[in-house]
């Protein structure tokens, strides 16, 4: 989304992504150019364009030259992982002709508008049931969607009709699912997405013990927000805003469930369920990814116990 988002923009200014005399594009390790490649002119007439790829917090600097020299064209930065904080995002956001476009990973009702569109912009239309289910499998970068979607439709072919076997068969799972997916929908109670999640962080890579420290500072965190509830009668929303450093937005919602199903007692019982499979996991010979998941699934099951006592 970043890129797409960027691409549009240099299309809008200079017509094209790659006229030599319009559109300069700079690596992030070259950001020292950016001053003055911003203040040229191009050769040819029009308002030239640069384009900063991965750009960071490092390129605070020479964007505040940029912003203060009114250079006569466009500079575009694309940067991942830009919080409020960011000191590069800061320097944008205050400038009068500067501004951040914030991107997300798609997901509910703008991703499924998405699936529609492009199967219908090939000529294919999609069943609600594959509809669902793809929503839950694409989504972490666009444009993997978006050749998985193109994919499906050369499957379906013009006028056709993507059900849920031609979905299942055709798309691979790009759902983006983190290691923090799995911690918080285990402190909700979400077993069968905290499965997948656990097992999607592991094929990347994570390793169990880090799994189990991560999963051991989350509940740390909810320790101490319901620690702030039970001390101070705070509700849930009110501790989940007392937590340093605070919690991404689209987190919030999840911790405040948590919040409701786990008593103090319960979470140090947890932590020490967590802490035991991490010495499980080092000593020698013993299956540690199979003593990460059942530990994190245990989690998620008591979880989901609660709910369903409540309910």
């Amino acid at each position: 989304m970043i890129r797409d988002r960027a691409e549009a923009v240099v299309r809008a200014v200079a017509g094209s992504l790659d006229d030599p005399f319009l559109v300069v594009e700079l690596a992030g390790h070259e950001i020292a150019r950016l001053p003055d490649e911003a203040a040229s002119l191009a050769l040819t007439g029009g308002r030239r364009v640069v384009r900063v790829r991965d750009a960071t917090d490092g390129a605070a600097a020479q964007v505040r030259t940029v912003l203060k020299s009114n250079a006569p064209g466009l500079t575009v930065l694309e940067g991942a992982g830009l919080g409020t904080r960011s000191r590069l995002r800061t320097e944008v956001e205050a400038a009068a002709d500067g501004v951040a476009i914030a991107c997300y990973p798609e997901e509910g009702r703008a991703l499924e508008t998405t699936i529609r569109d492009t199967l219908r912009q090939a000529g294919a239309a999609i069943e609600p049931d594959a509809l669902s289910w793809l929503s839950g499998q694409l989504g972490a970068d666009r444009a993997e969607t978006r050749s998985e979607l193109e994919k499906l439709a050369l499957y379906a072919g013009a006028g056709g009709r993507v059900d849920l076997d031609a979905a299942m068969a055709c798309t691979g799972d790009l759902s983006g699912l983190s290691l923090d997916d799995a911690l918080f929908a285990a402190t909700a109670g979400d077993v069968a997405t905290t499965d997948r999640a656990l097992e999607l962080a592991i094929a990347e890579g994570a390793a169990p013990v880090q799994v189990l420290r991560a999963g051991i500072m989350h509940l740390q965190r909810l320790q101490r927000a319901r620690m702030a509830m039970d001390e101070s009668g705070l509700s849930a929303a009110g501790a989940t805003r007392t937590i340093r450093p605070p919690l991404f937005y689209r987190r919030v919602a999840a911790f405040n469930r948590a919040l409701g199903l786990w008593s103090g007692a319960a979470v140090s019982a947890a932590i020490n369920g967590l802490v035991e499979a991490e010495r499980g996991c080092k000593r020698t010979g013993w299956p540690d990814q199979i003593l990460c998941r059942n530990a994190v699934l245990v989690v998620a099951r008591r979880a989901a116990a609660t709910r369903m006592t409540r309910n």
